[in-house]
């Protein structure tokens, strides 16, 4: 017993010296491994130096100019305030970048009245527990509201900027320890942070490296004091930023303008082998059958002005399919010389048994002006969309349609998604054009006059009004006949040869429509029509549901790489993929 005893007594000294010469062995290491100018820094850590404001207060900075940067402001922080602020604004407390950038490496530690140690404002953001202290008397009925999910990204993306500030800063070819240990954390943090845009998204090995960040940054504080040269050198970062971003943002956007303008590869591979085919057909085997109906009133008849076989053949299969009764439809699809043998030939080999579907040729109609091309060209535009022959032509319905009275217009890039046979009973109270109002602000399909339309010219200020009413092209119900009696496709051209002379109007055929059509409208309900799928506008999922016609105005077209992904089903669905030569042109959802 006493030997086993004696061999504990042992143990337990063994121990003790051990943990009492161990780290006397590391510091001596340590030191030996480091450069004179880490043995001191170490040394001064080990030795804990005295923190005080005054060691980290940071040189007032001088006027330059005239003018001089505002120092941080102090912001006192109300119980529950602090958290509720970070969530407001996505942690960003401070009004402009200098002093976001120059009051974390300064607000470190600070020390009340007493010389007591408070938590700093990085502090306080890391601590999820962190409570406001209670006042006596009162109750623990405080709740913690949510935390934004982007605050330590944020943060940890700020000490990034201030590690590139500072070796920025640093001369040319400067090679010092702070320099060295700068570079090496800046390149961990960047690679661990990578592209993550909120707190969810970054790794444990990014929350660690973050720490030894503070600590470099503290000593490079300590070597790069010059206030005023460190401002300019923000501000220069600050401005090469700002240019790189808008250069950017300039770029994407021709990029997008381009993209729109352009036919997709498989799209043109489309065309050539309908064309093809068409012109291996006999010419008796070209006619679309049910001919009789063309100009029959007693049938609903629907228009679309497409040089688009596929968007083409998504309105006529859409509409036939969400009608209660196709049997009565009648489509007319309008396009041009160029695109009428594929269109055809779609149709042709796609026949919709029950409705009746007739392909005209604009250029073979003698109801434009023959110098109709050189008047659009004048619009100075480098849109081919909006010098378009086809943009234009649904102004000459009443010429284009003359036996006809009543009809409904649909642009090539919407989706029917109810029975539209309603449309015909609706009263149009005397006016010629039926279509959804755009003029509600607030809404994502909102336009104004005065955007399309130039009001300093005296002409259009004394016949017009700014604050009218827009509507909407692209599902219109058009009373022919009305048209006629009031002679508004002569009021379109005397309009579009003004146009043509003085810019009254930006290029397209939209302005054009509300001048012509001026106080002759009839507002529908919204839900026939709903705009914004082919741009940013942030449609609900509800109202598209609820919607009678769909529609891509803006860029994105659906049939685009760069339509929206959200919005593109809607269209997909009358797609047919599975057909031989879309397969063959590479064309898939």
């Amino acid at each position: 017993m006493k030997q086993i005893r004696r061999w504990q007594r042992i143990l337990i000294l063994a121990l003790l010296s051990i943990s009492v010469f161990a780290p006397l062995i590391f510091v001596s290491n340590r030191l030996k491994s480091i450069t004179p100018v880490g043995r001191r820094e170490f040394i001064e850590e080990l030795s804990k130096i005295r923190f005080t404001t005054n060691d980290l207060r940071l040189s007032a900075i001088e006027h330059e100019d005239g003018e001089g940067l505002k120092g941080p402001r102090l912001i006192l922080f109300k119980d529950g305030e602090f958290n509720s602020s970070a969530e407001s604004d996505g942690g960003n407390t401070y009004k402009n970048r200098e002093e976001q950038v120059i009051v974390s490496q300064k607000m470190t530690v600070s020390s009340d009245e007493k010389g007591q140690i408070l938590p700093t404002v990085n502090q306080l953001a890391n601590k999820t527990d962190f409570k406001p202290p209670l006042s006596k008397g009162e109750k623990n009925t405080r709740v913690q509201p949510d935390r934004a999910t982007d605050v330590k990204t944020k943060e940890i993306r700020d000490k990034i900027i201030q590690a590139k500030a500072y070796l920025n800063f640093a001369p040319p070819g400067s090679n010092s320890q702070v320099v060295k240990e700068l570079r090496g954390r800046l390149k961990e943090l960047e690679r661990s942070v990578g592209d993550a845009t909120k707190d969810k998204d970054l790794s444990k090995g990014a929350l660690r490296r973050v720490k030894p960040m503070e600590n470099v940054l503290y000593k490079a504080s300590r070597v790069f004091n010059n206030c005023p040269a460190i401002a300019t050198k923000l501000r220069a970062m600050n401005y090469n930023t700002e240019e790189q971003v808008q250069a950017q943002k300039n770029q994407a956007a021709y990029l997008m303008q381009l993209a729109a303008r352009t036919t997709p590869k498989g799209l043109h591979c489309l065309s050539m082998r309908l064309t093809s085919e068409y012109f291996s057909l006999d010419p008796e085997k070209r006619q679309m059958p049910n001919q009789q109906n063309y100009f029959d009133a007693n049938f609903n008849h629907y228009v679309v002005f497409s040089d688009n076989v596929l968007a083409s053949s998504v309105v006529v299969n859409s509409t036939i399919s969400s009608s209660k009764e196709p049997e009565r439809i009648v489509f007319h699809v309008v396009t041009d010389s160029l695109n009428y043998p594929a269109i055809s030939m779609w149709f042709l080999l796609n026949i919709q048994s029950k409705a009746t579907i007739q392909i005209l040729n604009i250029d073979d109609m003698d109801v434009l002006p023959r110098d109709y091309d050189q008047l659009l060209m004048k619009q100075n535009s480098n849109d081919p969309r909006f010098i378009s022959t086809l943009n234009h032509a649904r102004f000459y319905l009443p010429d284009i349609f003359p036996g006809l009275n009543k009809m409904v217009l649909l642009d090539h890039d919407v989706v029917v998604q109810r029975d539209l046979s309603r449309l015909w009973s609706i009263d149009m109270k005397g006016k010629v054009v039926g279509a959804v109002e755009t003029c509600l602000e607030g809404e994502s399909s909102f336009r104004s006059m005065s955007t399309f339309i130039n009001f300093s010219d005296t002409w259009v200020a004394g016949k017009f009004s700014p604050r009218a009413c827009t509507w909407a092209f692209g599902m219109n119900l058009i009373d022919l006949e009305e048209w006629r009696i009031r002679k508004l496709t002569s009021t379109y051209i005397k309009y579009f040869n003004l146009g043509t002379k003085r810019p009254l109007w930006k290029a397209g055929s939209l302005p054009i429509g509300w001048l012509t059509f001026y106080r002759q409208t009839l507002a529908l309900d919204k839900r026939w029509h709903v705009m914004g799928l082919g741009r940013e506008s942030g449609v609900k999922a509800v109202d598209i549901e609820q919607a009678a016609v769909i529609h891509y105005d803006g860029v994105m077209k659906p049939w685009l790489d760069i339509g929206k992904e959200n919005y593109k089903r809607y269209w997909n669905i009358h797609v047919p993929y599975h057909h031989t030569y879309l397969q063959q042109c590479n064309l898939q959802a």
